[in-house]
């Protein structure tokens, strides 16, 4: 795990980074730094912009913070080992994606996740990249060790996508069409019954144990 400073602040911009750059802050930014975290003009902040990795950042203004000065790249920019996707019916897009937002300052992750809106489980799987993997978390699966499930996945994967179900679970139609995609896995998320939320941590955990960077990237 890259080593990471919690102590500094980190901000999201909506804007490109690089050395030199003078960045505009929004309202709400100028308040939290100036007012929440009690800092002024020549104090160091880290900023990041989900594309252009981590750069450290120089606060500028007379009465309020109310821009940044780009100073150096502290990380490079990464990539995210597992995408998400979650069929609901009603999605607070501009809510999800300050949530998504948020946790990236407080974690010290450098990418951000794309909240979509949402879409027919048909649709999905016709617009989706069919060289992807598909992990199809089914509650009628009877893989007795996801683990096992998941290392033995087709060859050939680019990237992977995961998919649980609804509170209603599958319809047979919908897991008939599943297991009809190509470079899919179907696996149990164990004995018990999880509420769709937290069947989808499950299945990253599982995930990125497997596949991702916990212990070492997919190959």
């Amino acid at each position: 795990m890259p080593e990471l400073d919690f102590r500094v602040p980190r901000l999201f911009v909506d804007a490109p980074l690089h050395e030199g750059q003078t960045v505009a802050l929004e309202r709400g930014q100028s308040n939290y730094l100036g007012n929440v975290l009690r800092l002024g003009a020549g104090d160091t902040i880290l900023v990041f912009n989900g594309q252009d990795g981590e750069w450290r950042a120089a606060i500028a203004g007379r009465k309020r913070p109310d821009m940044l000065r780009i100073e150096s790249q502290s990380r490079a920019q990464d990539r995210l080992p597992v995408t998400r996707f979650t069929q609901v019916s009603r999605v607070n897009g501009e809510r999800m994606r300050a949530n998504v937002i948020e946790a990236a300052e407080q974690c010290g992750i450098l990418s951000l996740a794309a909240v979509a809106d949402p879409m027919p489980l048909e649709r999905f799987l016709d617009a989706r990249n069919q060289k992807r993997l598909l992990v199809f978390c089914d509650e009628a699966a009877d893989v007795a060790d996801p683990f096992q499930a998941l290392r033995e996945r087709p060859a050939g994967g680019k990237g992977v996508d995961v998919l649980v179900g609804p509170e209603g679970g599958f319809a047979e139609d919908e897991r008939t069409l599943l297991l009809r995609q190509p470079q899919i896995v179907k696996l149990a998320l164990g004995p018990r019954v999880l509420r769709a939320d937290t069947a989808a941590v499950a299945a990253l955990a599982l995930v990125q144990a497997t596949l991702g960077d916990w212990i070492g990237r997919a190959k």
